[in-house]
């Protein structure tokens, strides 16, 4: 994927917003005013950080080379994915899917109806 294809996708989901709140580099994905997706948009290699399942990311990190723990984040709850490498796009938009989901998961219900009504 590529940095636009990223930023296209993460904004495909209902309540997504893009900030810079720690740089001018480093584009964050929110739904409800939570992060889903991190990812600096001036590297040439392309990483995106996504909230995870504790289990699941372990799985995942001992799958594939390219998934590590979270890069500046919550080793627990965040992998750093290096896309192009040995993660397909189809499989990346699944893990951004996921991310988002969990996020909007723990959202308050009154919230996620909110943004329900809004899409």
């Amino acid at each position: 994927m590529t940095h636009e294809s990223i930023k296209t996708y993460c904004l495909s989901k209902k309540g997504a917003s893009k900030s810079y709140p720690f740089d001018e580099k480093t584009a964050v994905y929110k739904v409800g005013n939570k992060m889903f997706a991190l990812t600096d948009e001036t590297s040439a290699d392309i990483n995106i950080n996504l909230k995870c399942d504790p289990v699941y990311a372990l799985e995942l990190r001992s799958i594939y080379e390219s998934v590590i723990a979270g890069y500046h984040m919550s080793k627990k709850h965040w992998n750093t994915v290096s896309c192009n490498k040995d993660v397909d796009d189809t499989l990346l938009k699944e893990w951004i899917d996921d991310s988002y989901d969990l996020v909007f998961e723990s959202l308050t219900k009154k919230l996620q109806e909110e943004i329900r009504l809004k899409g």
